[in-house]
């Protein structure tokens, strides 16, 4: 985005929708963090990109209700990853040889994000919780009870990841194909 004003009004557009999105029922984990964190790494401001999740999950844990800290610290934290991939993945973006090698980057990103997210909060669970024992066999219970959320995470990640960037990238287009035509927001020119 050109002007900083406009990339401010559409980051606080991003958190809204991301904080809406888990106030609204869904299937548990079938959430758009992730792909807001990844979204944002790419297409905003460093310097802006990891607050945009990290502010989605605030405002909607005001209203869903705070939980153990070290758990949601591994929650949030597990999103600043998340991030991190996504500002690697911004760096091969303008490099990449072909689109398609660039998306399925993005679509691996997205499944390495997944991946990180059930590791390290499963693992804070476990941890810090009291649902199972501390014992491996602890820990691999807790891994396997987690696998359902684990699978919604990845859904979940892969359709907002492909919604996000499907419309980030191809509103360009639609509105240059719109202009050559002549036609710009149902007026003729």
């Amino acid at each position: 985005m050109k002007n900083y004003g406009s990339q401010i009004l559409f980051s606080y557009l991003l958190v809204i929708l991301g904080a809406s999105a888990r106030l609204l029922p869904h299937a548990p984990n079938f959430t758009p963090i992730a792909a807001l964190a990844l979204f944002g790494a790419v297409y905003l401001k460093k310097r802006d990109s990891l607050w945009v999740p990290l502010a989605a999950m605030v405002l909607s844990d005001i209203l869903i209700g705070f939980y153990h800290s070290f758990i949601m610290a591994s929650v949030y934290g597990s999103f600043v990853l998340v991030g991190v991939l996504g500002i690697w993945l911004r760096s091969r973006k303008g490099s990449a040889n072909n689109a398609r090698g660039w998306w399925g980057g993005l679509f691996g990103c997205s499944l390495l994000g997944s991946t990180i997210f059930f590791l390290i909060t499963n693992w804070a669970v476990w941890a810090w919780g009291g649902l199972y024992p501390h014992s491996f066999q602890g820990l691999l219970l807790c891994y396997g009870m987690a696998l359902p959320f684990f699978r919604n995470t990845l859904f979940g990640d892969l359709f907002y990841v492909s919604l996000f960037f499907g419309i980030a990238e191809l509103m360009p287009g639609l509105v240059r194909l719109l202009r050559s035509k002549h036609v710009y927001a149902g007026e003729q020119r």
